[in-house]
């Protein structure tokens, strides 16, 4: 059977994502934007050299990310490999913050199903309450979909009660055609979130990337009344890029996407510059970096 692409105007993706990136957000509202962010982070780390001390450090951060500004919520998630899953899961008990891993052979996803039903069930019995997948883009890319779906399919069942993301890693898809096909797979086959990328890539949730997949949830959505959430990941870095990419959910999706339930940052260095640019709307003054934990 020869796949038919649905076609994406790239030109007007591009235009669109641009002309919403020059909203400027200031004074109360960029306040009140910024602490909406820092509730949608999914605080990461996922090197080799991650420790259970460095994650017990990071999970403190997490759940109170400036103790001189206690108005600044807590953070959606810990996200971290699943050897560390249960330093995580004990660290953030009580608090309200999810503990998040990656699954299934992060992140090339190069590993039998077998071995990726395995991993998820262990991680989730671990303590872990949300499981971020990678698709087999091998499979995608020959063309076969019914072998992406079906792995999306099991992992979803692995995962009993635990939210399942699944990462479509865009800059190995080469389209925007590629990114909503991938993306409505996802969503077909199970999907609590669709996700940019492992942020081990050369790109990830560009805003031309992040609005092809807002609107591909916005169409599935519509037709069949089933929300699905989505996170940015790989490239999200400054409070600017991460307040851009808010306005692209506000625009596409409305103010119901506005929520961590909805809507994620995955990221290991945006919490800070959040922070930083949080204390210049408070006093007027841009923070240091060093005023905030690196972890």
């Amino acid at each position: 059977m020869i796949r038919r692409l649905p076609h994406v105007d790239h030109v007007g993706i591009e235009e669109r994502a641009a002309w919403l990136g020059k909203r400027s957000i200031k004074t109360t509202a960029k306040a009140q934007g910024i602490r909406l962010a820092v509730s949608m982070v999914d605080l990461t780390t996922l090197e080799g050299q991650d420790t259970p001390g460095k994650v017990r450090q990071l999970s403190a951060k997490a759940v109170c990310p400036a103790p001189d500004m206690p108005e600044i919520p807590s953070v959606a998630a810990v996200c971290v490999y699943p050897a560390l899953v249960p330093t995580v899961h004990a660290a953030l008990e009580g608090s309200g913050v999810k503990t998040a891993a990656v699954s299934t052979g992060f992140p090339a996803g190069q590993t039998s199903l077998a071995v990726k039903l395995g991993e998820t069930e262990e991680t989730v019995a671990a303590g872990a309450d949300e499981i971020d997948m990678v698709i087999s883009r091998e499979a995608f890319l020959a063309g076969d979909d019914a072998r992406v779906m079906e792995e999306i399919v099991r992992v979803k069942e692995a995962c009993g009660d635990a939210h399942l993301k699944v990462i479509i890693e865009t800059a190995e898809l080469g389209s925007y055609d590629h990114v909503r096909h991938a993306s409505m797979l996802a969503m077909e086959a199970g999907a609590d979130f669709i996700k940019t990328s492992t942020g081990k890539a050369a790109s990830g949730a560009t805003p031309g990337v992040t609005l092809v997949m807002l609107e591909a949830i916005r169409d599935y959505v519509e037709r069949t009344g089933r929300p699905v959430g989505m996170k940015a990941a790989g490239g999200v870095s400054t409070s600017k890029a991460a307040l851009h990419r808010l306005v692209l959910v506000k625009e596409t999706l409305g103010d119901d996407w506005l929520t961590p339930d909805r809507f994620r940052i995955g990221a290991s260095s945006l919490l800070n510059d959040l922070l930083m640019q949080y204390a210049k709307t408070t006093d007027g003054r841009y923070g240091r970096s060093e005023d905030f934990s690196k972890e």
